[in-house]
């Protein structure tokens, strides 16, 4: 596999997590340390789902498949509907929150955002490509997405204050449901 071809993959498997960063960017006021921290982690959860899909290869595949995309319906729409309530609650996010608390729900968000990318890895199991590579590829580029997101997401709140923390829980349900969906076949 090619290096752009890697590098268009690795694009693709960014964009949910992109799409969390803009929302939760828009949501809660991050000093640049935290959005570093955030975007770590998600580079972190995104390179390591694919070495583990890939270590699983084809007998993982069977079972990932039945369950990945309620995983991530049940999170990205929880995340979601948590957003939602806090943007109609008007009440500002405490940016203060306990640092296990924060820990556990960017792990558990960037997990949710990256489970195709163990599908991904299983295919890649399959091909002749370095996986070393491929998912420091993929972890650079996520993490390099979730920056941006963040960064972008925070000149957005500011503009558009609560009612950005509303839509974008609305962006995470529509993500979760359209990943429910497409599995499931109802949608392309």
């Amino acid at each position: 596999m090619g290096f752009y071809a890697l590098l268009l993959i690795a694009l693709g498997m960014s964009m949910d997590a992109f799409a969390v960063a803009l929302a939760k960017g828009a949501a809660v006021r991050m000093p640049p340390r935290k959005i570093a921290a955030t975007a770590l982690v998600f580079g972190t959860v995104e390179a390591l789902t694919p070495l583990a899909g890939w270590v699983g290869g084809f007998y993982a595949k069977p079972f990932i498949s039945e369950w990945d995309h309620w995983a991530a319906f049940v999170l990205l729409g929880g995340l979601g509907l948590k957003m939602m309530r806090e943007g109609l609650s008007g009440k500002a996010e405490d940016v203060r929150e306990s640092k296990r608390e924060s820990w556990w729900l960017t792990v558990l968000t960037a997990f949710g955002t990256s489970i195709d990318s163990m599908i991904v890895g299983v295919g890649l199991a399959f091909m002749e490509v370095n996986i070393a590579f491929a998912a420091a590829v993929i972890g650079m580029a996520t993490t390099v997405m979730v920056t941006v997101g963040l960064t972008a997401g925070r000149a957005l709140g500011v503009l558009f204050g609560r009612c950005a923390e509303f839509a974008g829980g609305l962006v995470l349900i529509a993500i979760g449901t359209w990943t429910l969906l497409s599995h499931l076949g109802l949608i392309q």
